[in-house]
């Protein structure tokens, strides 16, 4: 496998499995939804998820994973974003905000690719660095 493709185990559509996620920051969801796929501008990721109350979010970027941090459009929270994929089971995106890491999301694949974990830290001012843990199963087409 080429360089370039190491993230390759971690394009389609995966489900989330909020039983076997932890959410140590923010509301956990009751649903939702991850696809991982590739554009000419790099990877993109798009999140979905339903709340408590049955309202339904998204949220969705771009990143080339070659682990550079470029220019991202995230107001005043980032201002720079980098994607690598250092092994074939690991896809990390950083933010950063005037050169400061604010936060973490490392996805591992599982159980020969039909499982992604991913932890998500964000580091506050006050230094301490909660986490959410997601768990997602690959959603298989038939």
């Amino acid at each position: 496998m080429s360089v370039e493709k190491m993230y390759a185990g971690f394009l389609g559509e995966w489900q989330l499995e909020p039983a076997r996620s932890h959410f140590g920051q923010g509301e956990a969801p009751v649903a939702g939804g991850y696809t991982i796929s590739e554009s000419r501008e790099g990877l993109v990721f798009v999140i979905s998820w339903q709340d408590g109350e049955g309202k339904d979010h998204s949220f969705s970027f771009t990143g080339i994973p070659d682990g550079e941090a470029r220019p991202f459009a995230g107001d005043d929270l980032i201002d720079s974003m980098s994607v690598s994929a250092p092994t074939e089971s690991e896809l990390t995106s950083r933010a950063f905000y005037k050169g400061r890491e604010l936060m973490t999301a490392k996805r591992v694949l599982m159980e020969d690719g039909a499982v992604m974990e991913i932890t998500q830290s964000v580091l506050l001012p006050d230094g301490s660095q909660p986490a959410n843990l997601a768990r997602y199963r690959r959603k298989l087409h038939s």
